[in-house]
């Protein structure tokens, strides 16, 4: 992707992200060609070379602007972060249910496993609640550990069309870690 601040190229942006999003509400991802963006957003084809590299580039952007969205709250909100979590995923269930259909689930777990680690090394300091967690340990491995189950967890309920509650799937891990925590690993 090729960043602007250019007033014009963020509503070009906008229109190529749009008319992809509309494009995959009709047809299969796979299916979709740079040509069918350009002619749903009625721009032309050096615009949307100008903005990104190809249809990927499309959707990378899009995730990473909505998880940069998402980390700036989280940093905010670390002791409530599984809230935090299906507060994102609620808002943005129109896009994560698109991608499930398309098979794509897989690319906002490559956007979080691309930026996590880093942001950790900018933002986990020691004032952090759950700093004491990591003392001693490979940060890396314990980011990655809760990015899948994490992951895994919003995945399935993706999955499952959202229709059990946050606040139901919430419980139910609240209780097995509450379990897991009366018994020895």
């Amino acid at each position: 992707m090729h960043d602007s601040s250019n007033p014009s190229a963020v509503r070009s942006k906008k229109e190529i992200t749009q008319a992809l999003l509309t494009l995959m509400r009709q047809h299969p991802y796979s299916q979709i060609s740079v040509k069918q963006i350009i002619m749903e957003a009625k721009l032309a084809r050096k615009t949307f070379y100008r903005n990104f590299e190809n249809k990927d580039d499309v959707l990378l952007s899009l995730l990473r602007s909505i998880l940069s969205e998402y980390y700036a709250t989280a940093c905010n909100n670390m002791s409530n972060l599984l809230s935090v979590i299906f507060l994102f995923a609620s808002k943005n269930k129109k896009l994560l249910l698109l991608l499930n259909k398309n098979n794509m689930l897989h690319l906002p777990l490559q956007c979080i496993n691309e930026y996590l680690p880093e942001l950790h090394k900018k933002f986990f300091l020691e004032t952090n609640p759950h700093y004491y967690l990591f003392d001693g340990l490979d940060a890396d491995y314990i980011i990655f550990f809760n990015i899948g189950a994490v992951w895994n967890m919003i995945s399935l309920w993706i999955k499952r069309g959202m229709k059990d509650s946050p606040e139901t799937v919430k419980a139910n891990i609240k209780e097995y870690i509450s379990r897991i925590r009366k018994r020895p690993l």
